[in-house]
């Protein structure tokens, strides 16, 4: 029993026990005072308890939950009684005939309706007495004032005693039950009130015309039924209505609340379950709260009736759940209730299927959202995420601290799709992943931005430098060798890294990071920082490539050129041409930052044309001078994809008058276009010619040995980087030696880059280098400072521009040899150790 049940059972046990205590009153007075003794007197009797006992039968009935509470004619029956006849005698009848009436009702409801008719038959004849009340009176105002005022007393201690235990049955507070449906009380009451005192006047007149008074009574009591139940219907009707429109949402959780609290103050159900076979799931509660929500099958604390129905559509083709009312003591449901109850039940169905409907549909967006800017592979944020949520931090930063951007590439990652196959690379790709959303914070962004290529946005540094350190341990964590079925593969990385540009947004400073994890790579560096001054990219770069047509017919392109010297003797043995664009504007223009645009822009061809020609015209004039030494030029990969570039170098040589050996055409190590059938037609046709090769930058990259084999040069240069760590370094020293060595037996001449001192000079010609050029000799320098330079010598010696390491008499002259492939060598070799 709950808090509920126990405080309306003390309510109507005390009701009980005072209109206990009234009865027994009664019957003292009427054995002390006046006792039934004539036919008369039990003939009042008699009629008083079968008037009572009929006005208690003849009730209107109102369901609320399990409970069906009456509204019945007593109180008219019992003023009349206590208007003709002793008030004990009236208390007697009334617990007799409301005991009689009650019978077949449970036990709390009978007790407290006799005692509630029982306290109001005393209070009315209290009123009566208190007003010396005599039968018969001896005027209408005689009748009506004290009539009118004891059946006021009467009505009111009914509904002190009625409404609190109804709505502790009901459970609804005793305010609300008082204003529910006071209108209609009070007609009735009205009604009620006009039926005693006209039966009092009729009495007082005339005892025939109390036949009219059944009729009547049965008539307006008809009446006030019928109006009771088309109230009662109007308000259902009322609240289906506005229940109906609440279930009108997309959201299913508010559906189902508003569907068990609406359900259950619609039908009076102590408690309402809808139960949906999806999940399945199961809400249940009262007109209050919903007091369960989660899977179905729990046990309810409800006990009692228990009705059923389906929730399906219209034409029953859908079935989405089951609608259950429940109620804690025996319910029938009317005709009127059940159809209420079909139409919530469509209703419901609706709304669950159109919520679900809609869930669905928000599933799926959610869904292509999430696709549309998370990668499928891995589950990181894709370069569209990237970019909006890096813009919307650039555009929203205030002083949240530094947001920087670090780009890693994973190094040699072909190598596991070629050897393990794409499933197995793809499992290494969400390993990766994995790593680097586990080593990230919570406000960084990991995004895989296609490939082997992975971007984090780092916001809220405290400074720039923090970038670097929080990409080393990025970095670290890929450091660990990964689990591949047992095998246990390595995986190195390249790091990129950019702060935030003053411009330019997020487009701009993923093209940072990008600049800088390729310098990354190219350097065998793990992390490198995006500057300025090594972006060969910048905007700067594009507005100098809008001037590059102007540059290329206005010959702002001037050629130095770099001499090549014997390392022994000092002797130049050759010159590299190195282009230079004088600015009209800017000055002039480093290589690094207008050469790529050149390659892009279309003018590559004329840009190539007029370098050879300014390094043959140069060549031309050396040679007037005494002084006949080849000169090399750059060649750029896509110049090689040009069939007509081998023809038009040949015909500048012609031009020019210049045998072809004199001209060295220098290939770069990254020349992938090797593997092209058209760059193996153009090389072999030049080299046919007599026009010699050079494999320029040796060392540096993945193909030096592979490339050798393609294409047979007459020369390989050491790249700088060696030459400068050669001093510090036994892995430079090495391979220093291991490429003499390759020089030596493929019978090629080997040219060291980069000389800056005599250290270096000494420790190259000691490990049997031949050639090389560097600062140790002279920069670049235009033409007729290069043959100013020959002329003038070094000591005296023109033609020189360096000491030798050693006497004349401590070496050999080497004589010209022949080539494995059979070529003539033509050009000036240098000296060798002896």
């Amino acid at each position: 029993m709950n808090e509920t049940d126990r405080q309306l059972r003390l309510l109507v046990g005390l009701v009980v026990v005072v209109a206990l205590g009234v009865e027994v009153a009664a019957v003292c007075a009427v054995v002390l005072t006046r006792v039934p003794t004539t036919a008369g007197d039990v003939a009042l009797l008699a009629m008083l308890t079968l008037m009572i006992f009929v006005s208690a039968s003849t009730k209107a009935r109102i369901r609320i939950r399990s409970t069906t509470h009456s509204i019945s004619w007593n109180e008219t029956a019992i003023i009349i009684g206590v208007a003709i006849a002793p008030t004990p005698w009236v208390i007697f009848c009334t617990g007799l005939a409301v005991a009689l009436a009650s019978r077949k009702l449970p036990a709390i409801k009978r007790a407290f309706g006799i005692g509630k008719n029982v306290l109001v038959a005393g209070t009315a004849g209290l009123v009566l007495v208190a007003l010396d009340w005599s039968w018969p009176p001896a005027g209408l105002a005689d009748l009506v004032v004290p009539v009118a005022v004891a059946y006021l007393a009467a009505a009111l201690v009914d509904d002190l005693l009625a409404i609190p235990v109804i709505a502790l049955a009901s459970r609804t507070r005793v305010s609300r039950q008082f204003r529910s449906n006071l209108d209609l009380r009070l007609t009735g009451f009205a009604v009620r009130f006009a039926v005693a005192l006209c039966t009092l006047v009729i009495l007082q007149a005339d005892t025939r015309l109390l036949l009219a008074v059944p009729p009547l009574v049965i008539s307006l009591h008809l009446a006030y039924s019928h109006r009771i139940q088309t109230r009662t219907e109007q308000q259902a009707w009322q609240r289906l209505a506005r229940t109906t429109d609440a279930l009108n949402s997309v959201d299913l959780n508010r559906v189902l609340t508003t569907a068990v609290t609406q359900a259950a103050e619609l039908f009076s159900a102590d408690e309402v379950e809808v139960e949906l076979h999806d999940g399945p799931r199961s809400v249940r509660g009262n007109s209050h709260t919903i007091t369960y929500d989660g899977p179905g099958g729990e046990p309810t604390t409800v006990d009692g009736s228990v009705i059923p129905i389906p929730l399906e559509g219209h034409d029953r083709t859908l079935d989405v759940g089951l609608l259950r009312l429940r109620f804690r003591g025996p319910v029938r449901l009317n005709e009127r209730e059940q159809y209420t109850l079909r139409t919530f039940a469509s209703a419901l169905c609706t709304a669950v299927r159109n919520a679900q409907a809609y869930a669905e549909l928000a599933r799926a967006a959610a869904d292509h959202a999430y696709a549309a800017t998370h990668d499928a592979l891995t589950g990181l944020a894709n370069r569209r995420h990237l970019l909006d949520q890096g813009s919307a931090q650039l555009n929203g930063r205030h002083a949240d601290g530094v947001t920087a951007l670090a780009l890693i590439d994973l190094n040699h990652f072909k190598e596991i799709n070629d050897t393990l196959g794409h499933a197995a690379g793809d499992r290494i790709l969400v390993q990766v992943a994995a790593r680097l959303r586990d080593a990230t914070r919570d406000d960084d962004l990991v995004a895989r931005l296609g490939g082997d290529e992975f971007a984090v946005l780092l916001r809220g540094l405290p400074a720039p430098a923090m970038a670097a350190h929080r990409t080393e341990a990025l970095l670290t964590a890929l450091h660990e060798p990964f689990d591949l079925d047992g095998m246990r593969i390595s995986v190195e990385a390249s790091g990129g890294i950019a702060t935030a540009p003053g411009s330019g947004g997020m487009a701009e400073l993923l093209r940072r990071a990008d600049v800088a994890m390729y310098q990354a790579k190219r350097n065998g560096q793990r992390i490198a920082s995006y500057t300025p001054a090594r972006d060969t990219a910048d905007l700067g770069r594009l507005a100098l490539g809008g001037d590059l047509p102007r540059a290329v017919a206005d010959h702002e392109f001037a050629v130095n050129f770099q001499p090549i010297v014997d390392l022994a003797t000092g002797e130049v043995v050759g010159a590299e041409a190195l282009a230079r664009w004088h600015h009209p504007t800017n000055g002039t223009v480093d290589p690094a930052r207008f050469l790529e645009a050149v390659e892009r822009s279309g003018l590559l061809p004329a840009f190539a044309e007029s370098v050879l020609d300014q390094a043959l015209l140069a060549l031309v004039g050396w040679r007037e001078a005494g002084f006949d030494i080849p000169v090399a030029v750059n060649v750029s990969p896509r110049s090689l994809l040009d069939a007509r570039f081998a023809g038009s170098v040949l015909a500048r040589l012609r031009a020019h008058d210049l045998p072809p050996d004199r001209l060295m055409l220098e290939l770069t190590e990254n020349l992938t276009l090797s593997q092209l059938d058209i760059v193996d037609r153009v090389l072999g046709r030049l080299r046919d010619e007599g026009v010699r090769l050079a494999l320029d930058d040796f060392g540096t990259g993945y193909s030096s040995l592979s490339l050798l084999s393609r294409i047979p040069v007459h020369e390989i240069k050491i790249d700088r980087t060696f030459v400068t760590d050669m001093e510090s370094s036994a892995e430079a020293t090495a391979v220093i030696r291991s490429t003499l060595d390759l020089g030596r037996s493929l019978d090629l001449t080997v040219v060291a880059e980069g000389v800056e001192s005599e250290p270096q000079r000494r420790a190259l010609w000691e490990l049997g280098c031949l050639a090389g050029q560097g600062h140790l000799f002279a920069r670049p320098m235009p033409a007729n400072r290069f043959l100013a330079a020959l002329h003038r010598g070094a000591g005296g010696r023109p033609g020189t521009l360096a000491p030798p390491l050693h006497d004349a008499g401590a070496v050999i002259r080497l004589a010209p040899g022949r080539r494995p492939n059979g070529r003539n060598r033509t050009d000036r070799l240098p000296h060798s150790p002896g």
